[in-house]
């Protein structure tokens, strides 16, 4: 009995590591990511960069990342995820440190494919790990590290890099960065040593046809409501140090610290709604309509705080308003996440989240190229900023009256 109880705390101990681990990942994707919007301010002028072409180079990242998706989903059902998630970090560190030499939008473009290729294993990768691995009372909080490390992404990254930025300029910005992701590579291959191993590895079951999961009306609406929880994401973390220094005449340093605010925020409540999450769920309460009606709240917030960010008035209005987007990006995170991987089991959510964040990434595809063509015709972010809050708002709708009952879908029991 002492035996089992060892093995079973070791067990234990062991996916902890590894969920923190997966944890830092999503960060790291997130600050080497979203280190274009912090070079921005200086790296535009130097490579004479229109706001179109900057939209194009931000859009890249998402023409491999977003379609690559659903492959590397279908991949993390049948091989080892544990040497798939080496491999894809490794591709996009290089890629990061590669983006500190470049002179102009062709090879600047290039990087950001590769960095699209090598991010795209992140939350298939993930989900697939969690859904085998997580027991359901425990789902909130690991997907809240997750949220937590998708929002501490961009705000480390904003703080980190506003600083580099200040003081030695965007190129050092993507050196710094790849090198301290390859890093990661180092404590990921310790822990993950025993589950690559035959004996100790995620349960191997037979994996369900990427065709079969294409047929399913309840993957494509989580995918939808994926697109419209990403628009206003991606919206802030791209566009937001440009509009903060370049239209409402903030300092780098200035941006900096408003651009970390939000994103500090999303952290702080990503991790509350993970611990909150699992506390109701420990209780009783039925897991499904709870994050559904979190949902519609977050998304409702998330609208009305970018609509803010436009009409408001000084520091203070502006960073309340990034306070309440940040929050409801942070609630967003934790269960958009959760509830796909309740609908999808551990049998098929590798694909099931490969195919929903491939949909979901489609906005990184259009918002860009849309807000650079908006600014370059217009002179003007107010048009940019109304579809951001009306796509981001209409999420509560959609969550509200199209998503499903959240549950197993039934053919992948």
């Amino acid at each position: 009995m002492a035996n089992t109880a060892n093995s079973a705390r070791a067990s234990a101990a062991r996916i902890g590591w590894i969920v923190a681990l997966l944890a830092l990942s999503v960060l790291l994707n997130y600050v080497d990511r979203g280190a274009i919007g912090v070079a921005a301010p200086l790296m535009k002028a130097e490579l004479g960069l229109s706001a179109t072409g900057f939209g194009i180079a931000v859009s890249a990242f998402f023409w491999v990342y977003a379609p690559l998706c659903i492959f590397v989903g279908w991949l993390c059902d049948r091989f080892c995820v544990y040497r798939m998630f080496a491999a894809g970090i490794a591709l996009w560190a290089v890629a990061t440190v590669l983006m500190g030499f470049v002179h102009g939008i062709s090879l600047l473009i290039a990087l950001r494919l590769l960095l699209g290729l090598g991010e795209s294993i992140a939350f298939p990768g993930s989900s697939k790990i969690f859904a085998a691995e997580v027991p359901a009372e425990k789902r909130g909080s690991a997907n809240a590290l997750i949220g937590a490390a998708l929002a501490f992404g961009p705000a480390v990254g904003a703080l980190a890099g506003g600083a580099i930025l200040a003081v030695a300029g965007w190129r050092p910005i993507f050196w710094i960065f790849g090198l301290v992701t390859l890093l990661w590579l180092v404590p990921w291959h310790f822990a993950s040593a025993p589950l690559r191993s035959k004996s100790m590895t995620t349960p191997v079951v037979e994996p369900v046809p990427l065709g079969r999961l294409l047929r399913l009306p309840a993957l494509w609406l989580m995918g939808v409501a994926h697109f419209m929880s990403n628009y206003g994401f991606y919206f802030l973390l791209a566009w937001l140090p440009l509009y903060l220094t370049k239209t409402l005449g903030y300092s780098i340093t200035e941006m900096t610290l408003l651009t970390t605010l939000s994103f500090t925020a999303q952290g702080i409540a990503a991790l509350a709604a993970g611990r909150l999450s699992d506390r109701a769920v420990a209780r009783g309460r039925d897991e499904a309509a709870l994050r559904r009606r979190t949902m519609i709240v977050a998304q409702a917030a998330v609208g009305a705080a970018i609509a803010g960010v436009w009409f408001a008035h000084g520091p203070w209005q502006l960073g309340a308003c990034l306070i309440l987007a940040g929050i409801g990006s942070g609630f967003v995170s934790v269960n958009l996440y959760a509830v796909a991987q309740i609908f999808s089991g551990p049998r098929a959510a590798g694909g099931w989240v490969g195919i929903q964040n491939a949909v979901g990434n489609a906005a990184g595809i259009i918002g860009p190229i849309i807000t650079g063509v908006i600014i370059d015709r217009l002179g003007s972010y107010g048009y940019a900023f109304t579809i951001a809050a009306l796509v981001s708002g209409s999420g509560a709708l959609w969550w509200r009256w199209a998503v499903p009952p959240i549950q197993q879908v039934e053919v992948l029991t």
